[in-house]
């Protein structure tokens, strides 16, 4: 054999510049299975005329490089590349020739991805002989028509701030800097008590919780179950009293074998406290950052009218998603809808911060949002999909400016520097919620603007009747475990 036909010839590699000016085009057989719900099955096949292709493409540049002793650059025999390299070369091919034809298949087939289709690219192997081919299941997008969204009908909440609701928001803004002093007498509605709890279920212990600091209310709330009438229950105890109560555990717990099930809770009472609310002076005026009580009291309003605008977009918002997905009937893959149910919580503690909400109010709402997760997580994503084609088609993008105004009010409310707030929204994931979250409230800006209102008293727009407990009743995992708690109370 001659050198020429050994190497790689100039010829070859001019070839190949000229090759590599555009994009090569495989010849991809495809065949695409719909497996369930917004999941799809992918079969693709490579000729071998395509793997050539790539081989010779990964030869030459292994050639260009590759320092075997005898040789010069660019002068070794092609068997020799191939023996000695083999690794190198079949790792190159086999990732281009995956990238090339994932690519390929996704200009050249709707498919219209949700996630990286579920594969291990390490597993796969390239055969020395025949074609090449390799198989992947994937979520995609459902398929459906937009409805008509143009000239809905919709009900706005309206109410008038008064000095009384200025007052009831101003004692729940001082509970936030309250102190909890010790009690002589028993525990009445309102007060205060540090208990533990033992779960058990069936005679076993399932989950204890230790110094749980919780204010008697008419609900006690976990992320999986509630207590009724919790005030009541309480009512009279004093340190060492024990009470017992059966709690269900909700129908959308985490822990599946446990929905809907009994779970026996004994509460044992270490404490019993009064809250003692800040005097509002010049000390706790300064504390706090505001130079008078009447600023303290415009804040306070300021506050209560976002609340109130926050209340109207939420019901602007459920309206809309109401009529847009009432044909929406299409099913949704359990894992997709799992994988949202963060996502979704997320979203929805991040926009009541922005609205001024206490962190006792939002712990309730997080703990309401948990015990109903899978149903309302479920129809959130039919929600997203549906604004998301809405936003595409009418050409709505989150803008880099929405983004950082978002940011800027973050911070504004938080007191703290924007761009602290922008690097822990990176670093946590957030960003591109909130990113998610402006295009969907620009879509649905979009829709109420031709909108037809009717305006309606609102009714109480937070339920103050929750007391909640961050810890769930059942674990993820087998086993009892101790923890400690405080509720929504800081001892």
């Amino acid at each position: 054999m001659s050198d020429e036909q050994a190497t790689l010839t100039a010829d070859e590699h001019a070839a190949a510049e000229a090759a590599g000016e555009r994009r090569y085009r495989l010849h991809l057989q495809v065949e695409i299975k719909a497996v369930g719900p917004c999941r799809k099955h992918v079969r693709v096949t490579v000729p071998r005329s395509d793997l050539d292709h790539f081989r010779d493409e990964a030869l030459r540049e292994v050639a260009d490089t590759a320092a075997v002793p005898g040789f010069r650059p660019g002068h070794v025999p092609r068997k020799l590349l191939e023996r000695r390299f083999k690794k190198e070369i079949d790792d190159q091919v086999r990732q281009r020739v995956l990238l090339g034809s994932l690519e390929q298949m996704a200009e050249e087939n709707a498919i219209d991805p949700i996630n990286e289709p579920d594969f291990d690219i390490e597993s796969l192997v390239l055969p020395e002989e025949g074609d090449f081919e390799y198989e992947f299941d994937v979520e995609v997008r459902p398929e459906f028509e937009l409805p008509n969204y143009s000239g809905l009908q919709i009900k706005r909440p309206v109410k008038e701030i008064t000095a009384a609701d200025i007052d009831a928001q101003l004692h729940k803004f001082l509970k936030q800097y309250s102190t909890l002093v010790d009690k002589e007498g028993p525990a009445e509605p309102g007060d205060v008590v540090v208990v533990d709890i033992e779960f058990t279920y069936r005679g076993d212990l399932l989950r204890r919780l230790s110094d749980v600091v919780v204010e008697l209310k008419p609900r006690l709330q976990f992320p999986d179950g509630e207590i009724s009438g919790f005030d009541r229950l309480m009512a009279g105890a004093t340190v060492g009293t024990q009470r017992r109560v059966t709690v269900t555990i909700s129908p959308e717990a985490e822990s599946l074998e446990m929905r809907n099930e009994p779970v026996d809770a004994l509460l044992t009472v270490k404490e019993v406290k009064l809250r003692r609310l800040p005097t509002v002076d010049a000390r706790f005026l300064e504390r706090i950052g505001v130079e008078s009580e009447d600023e303290l009291r415009d804040q306070i309003s300021n506050a209560l009218h976002r609340q109130v605008a926050f209340e109207q977009r939420q019901s602007a918002r459920r309206q809309v998603l109401e009529k847009i997905t009432e044909s929406a009937h299409w099913e949704l893959p359990e894992s997709l809808v799992r994988k949202q149910v963060e996502n979704a919580l997320r979203r929805e503690i991040l926009e009541m911060q922005q609205a001024g909400f206490t962190t006792e109010e939002i712990l309730a709402r997080e703990n309401q949002i948990r015990q109903r997760s899978i149903s309302t997580t479920r129809q959130a994503l039919k929600e997203h999909f549906v604004l998301d084609k809405i936003a595409t088609k009418e050409n709505i993008e989150a803008t880099e400016v929405d983004l950082e105004a978002e940011i800027q009010m973050m911070a504004l409310q938080r007191g703290e520097n924007p761009r602290r707030v922008r690097a822990r929204l990176v670093k946590s994931g957030v960003i591109e919620n909130l990113a998610a979250q402006i295009r969907e409230r620009k879509a649905i800006d979009f829709i109420l603007k031709s909108a037809a209102y009717e305006n309606v008293p609102m009714p109480e727009w937070f339920d103050d009747s929750i007391a909640a407990v961050s810890h769930s009743i059942c674990l993820p995992a087998q086993g009892a475990e101790t923890e400690t708690d405080h509720g929504d109370d800081e001892a």
